[in-house]
């Protein structure tokens, strides 16, 4: 393999990994509140993808992307209103399987909606313009993709670390009972992480479907499951963990199909979680939480 062809797979897999990456980090971010896996996030990520197909089929790309936006949040946090925050006081196993329902449920709504069909996906324009840097080749959805996941990623870490949102989701993620009985508004904070969660999968989806062109009502099971594993990779509950792990598997399952071993390239993905699970159950930057006694 020549170091030609070995730039050109890294440059895709990082774009990959830069989408996976964005999903992970809402999954990350709704554990780190509530200790939840939300298991409908990759077919939020999904209806994303629906959104833009008929968004723009009557207006033009730059409308077009804030509605995506503003509707995908809008699911994400009447998902949690819904499904999740009756459950708030009920054992995990009942969140964990409302999660699973939902994710169902999006699917066959989806399918009978916009049927089992994929559906082409819209050209954004300048996105799939191609570029060539000297015997490299690729479009511009590729090299900016991970550039757009890393200064969103840098955005998100100063806004926890900095603004007072920032601080009652640091507070919640700590010890929920006790941010409640300082005041802090838990209801709010929680719809907001799901709204950040869902705004981000949004910005994955477009970035994700740009490059593959089709949407099609199960488009969010594997990537909303590889995302989880990216998730856990890094250290569930940490952003840069989830960013991390979303290059990893990116890079990785590019690597996979350029050394012909595509049937395996999704196995590689959950060899990675067993792997990490037996070494390093925390991830890479997760801590261990002390036992309380």
């Amino acid at each position: 393999m020549s170091l030609t062809t070995i730039l050109q797979h890294s440059l895709t897999g990082i774009s990959l990994g830069g989408a996976y990456a964005l999903i992970a980090v809402g999954y990350t971010m709704v554990y780190g509140i509530l200790r939840l896996i939300n298991f409908a996030h990759g077919e939020i990520f999904m209806m994303a993808g629906y959104f833009m197909i008929f968004s723009m089929a009557s207006f033009p790309w730059y409308i077009s992307i804030p509605i995506v936006l503003a509707g995908t949040a809008l699911l994400g946090v009447s998902i949690e209103k819904v499904a999740y925050k009756p459950l708030r006081s009920a054992p995990r196993m009942s969140v964990m399987i409302s999660a699973i329902g939902v994710s169902y449920l999006l699917q066959n709504l989806a399918t009978y909606l916009f049927t089992a069909l994929p559906r082409g996906y819209p050209e954004i324009p300048g996105l799939k313009k191609v570029f060539q840097i000297g015997d490299l080749s690729s479009s511009v959805v590729t090299f900016v993709t991970p550039v757009i996941t890393i200064l969103l990623a840098i955005v998100l870490v100063q806004m926890i670390n900095h603004t007072k949102i920032g601080m009652a989701m640091r507070a919640v993620s700590k010890d929920l009972d006790t941010a409640q009985l300082m005041g802090i508004q838990i209801n709010s904070v929680i719809s907001f992480t799901f709204l950040i969660g869902s705004l981000l999968a949004a910005i994955g989806s477009i970035l994700y479907f740009t490059d593959r062109m089709s949407v099609n009502p199960f488009s969010g099971s594997l990537p909303g499951l590889k995302c989880f594993v990216a998730a856990v990779l890094g250290g569930i509950g940490s952003i840069p963990g989830a960013i991390v792990g979303g290059f990893i598997l990116g890079i990785g399952e590019t690597f996979m199909v350029a050394a012909g071993f595509s049937t395996f390239s999704d196995a590689f993905t959950f060899i990675m979680l067993i792997f990490m699970l037996l070494v390093k159950p925390t991830g890479l930057f997760g801590e261990k939480e002390p036992e309380k006694v």
